[in-house]
């Protein structure tokens, strides 16, 4: 393969380029850092290797005969291709992928709202979410950084509390009409309440949950239309279709927008919450650290962070 390359050096043919394209010796010595008539005894090997006369010489330089008008043709083709390849290396050298895994919830809600601020900080970094439906039982080989909601204490690795579970009811204002909020708790009966299908099965609060937790001794109705994801729960809430159950830190920014409002003032809390969880597995780099501490900083500059609801780290 590649037969008629033989022995040629790339440096010769870098030589040549140089000089075809300046139609100068003289220039193609200043581009290479060397000498003139060093760039002329490597052309003149060049033309002894090839048998083929490349320049003619003439008394205001050089021009390309026809074989060498081919060839530099296909020269300057082939270093720029060689040229694109080192540098797409050269990139993916200076780019590092960090592999984040959490629930849909968690990633539409508050990590992709601030993930901005992190790409700003670290342009070199690109974020992989890996995503699912609720949590993460077995981790990817390859994931360096999970958030899971749980009670602390994860099989997949060390774990630090970002923030507990803390949730009420949103609905948007529409679905109000002429009510102003906060209504007494027991208006809840009387409104169309969104499901999330699955949630005992997570530890999530559901509306059952939620209504002891007010003090509401009547079960919670059915509700006609039921969700096994939270964005789409969110979203038809967002429609006017029904109340959902909100939970802080996901659905702040929608309310400062106004998309959604809060129809009652009480919250319900729970001993679970969101956990930054890092795999034992994984070698520690300064860049998951990095990310780690982003978080971190997120959470603690939310304006609303649960104040004394701190729970401490849990290596298992």
């Amino acid at each position: 393969m590649y037969d008629a390359l033989g022995e040629l050096s790339l440096d010769l043919l870098r030589t040549f380029e140089a000089a075809a394209r300046h139609g100068s010796f003289t220039a193609a010595a200043v581009e290479l850092g060397t000498t003139q008539p060093a760039v002329s005894q490597q052309l003149k090997r060049l033309e002894e290797q090839l048998a083929t006369r490349l320049f003619d010489r003439i008394y205001r330089g050089i021009e390309l005969t026809e074989a060498g008008s081919i060839l530099f043709e296909q020269v300057q083709s082939g270093l720029q291709s060689i040229e694109a390849g080192l540098s797409a290396i050269s990139a993916q050298d200076q780019h590092e992928v960090l592999q984040v895994a959490t629930d849909f919830a968690f990633a539409a809600y508050w990590l992709m709202p601030r993930l901005h601020r992190f790409h700003e900080a670290n342009p070199q970094v690109d974020v992989s979410l890996v995503t699912s439906e609720r949590n993460h039982n077995m981790l990817r080989s390859d994931i360096d950084v999970a958030v899971l909601f749980g009670e602390g204490r994860f099989k997949q690795g060390e774990s630090h509390w970002l923030f507990s579970e803390e949730v009420f009811p949103v609905c948007s204002p529409l679905l109000l009409k002429e009510r102003l909020a906060p209504l007494p708790a027991h208006t809840l009966l009387e409104l169309p309440l969104l499901h999330l299908r699955g949630e005992n099965s997570s530890h999530w609060f559901d509306w059952s949950g939620v209504f002891r937790r007010l003090g509401i001794a009547t079960p919670p109705t059915p509700g006609q239309l039921r969700f096994d994801n939270y964005t789409l729960l969110i979203q038809a809430a967002i429609g006017g279709q029904g109340v959902a159950i909100g939970w802080r830190h996901l659905v702040d920014d929608l309310l400062a927008q106004g998309l959604l409002v809060r129809p009652i003032a009480e919250t319900a809390i729970s001993g679970f919450g969101y956990y930054v969880v890092l795999p034992q597995r994984k070698r520690r780099s300064a860049l998951i650290q990095q990310f780690v501490d982003w978080l971190m900083s997120e959470q603690a500059s939310s304006a609303e962070s649960l104040a004394g609801l701190a729970l401490p780290s849990i290596a298992v």
